[in-house]
């Protein structure tokens, strides 16, 4: 009785240490294929959330449910997660775009119809060759966003 629980326990710390190497080693068993996380375009001008936070291996999925076209355009000089130079656009009604992150960083983004850049890289509202001004003089908010791309967490 006595060998046959020395051997139980044996067993136990075996299979925990060899699952705890497994996890440091980077083998998940196919369970870790990231997850998909969503952005929408509302019926409205702005990306829903403006700000999201992920994981490396991630994708994030921006769909359009507004009957105006936009776009997802890449602010590069602020870009540290990858899909530098994304220009894709977000068909009317019901369009898509699906990106991967790989790795940690920020991934600033905004719709080239609904936004441009400022001297400093700043996504700001189009201004008066395509914006509408209210009674105060301001062009609106800029259709941007922003994707903190987290470590993965194994």
């Amino acid at each position: 009785m006595r060998k046959l629980l020395t051997g139980l326990v044996l067993v136990l710390v075996l299979g925990t240490l060899a699952a705890l190497g497994a996890s440091a080693y980077g083998d998940h068993g196919g369970r870790d294929k990231g997850r998909v996380r969503q952005v929408t375009v509302p019926e409205a001008d702005r990306f829903t959330p403006f700000a999201l936070q992920i994981r490396a291996g991630d994708s994030v999925r921006w769909v359009n449910n507004d009957e105006d076209n936009h776009f997802v355009v890449s602010d590069d000089a602020f870009n540290t997660a990858g899909n530098r130079g994304t220009d894709r656009q977000l068909s009317a009604d019901g369009g898509t775009v699906v990106l991967h992150f790989r790795h940690p960083g920020t991934f600033v983004y905004y719709c080239k119809l609904h936004a441009r850049l400022d001297a400093f890289n700043q996504p700001v509202a189009p201004g008066p060759d395509g914006g509408i001004q209210d009674a105060n003089g301001n062009f609106g908010t800029p259709m941007s966003g922003v994707i903190t791309v987290l470590p993965r967490h194994d």
